[in-house]
């Protein structure tokens, strides 16, 4: 029962990651967004760019980038299953986690591809309370 649970939590934090990103890839019609998110007075940036693209899945790369580092803070790898409408983090920081059915490696707690979604849900949230707009777009209006 208790597998039950903790795979009925992540779908449903996996369905609701990938309406997010519906909206705010419209769709995912396009290859790569790049969005400036509006809060205080920074200018952080949320890029998105599709790595494979089939007719029932996608492969995204999400980084974060802070305005004051060139660093990236963070990189998210996540598969898009467009029939079945989930959105999953596959690796976080470039390391993956390890398989539901394999032992954990010390290095990684027995809820990190758990921690990694929910990583996600919390950026995209921050995204739609925040704002986000179009880099394209705000480069037109300084033209």
């Amino acid at each position: 029962m208790y597998k039950t649970l903790k795979t009925k939590n992540h779908l449903t934090t996996c369905s609701a990651n990938f309406s997010r990103l519906r909206k705010i890839l419209r769709d995912f019609k396009k290859d790569y967004y790049s969005f400036e998110i509006l809060y205080y007075d920074k200018k952080d940036k949320a890029e998105f760019l599709v790595l494979s693209r089939t007719p029932h899945t996608l492969s995204i790369e999400a980084k974060f980038k802070n305005a004051d580092t060139t660093l990236v803070n963070f990189l998210l790898r996540i598969n898009i299953y467009i029939d079945a409408e989930l959105a999953e983090v596959i690796s976080y920081q470039q390391e993956k986690p390890a398989p539901f059915f394999a032992t954990s490696p010390f290095s990684q707690s027995q809820d990190e591809k758990y921690q990694q979604n929910r990583i996600l849900t919390e950026w995209l949230e921050n995204i739609f309370l925040n704002g986000a707009v179009e880099t394209k777009k705000i480069n037109c209006l300084n033209d």
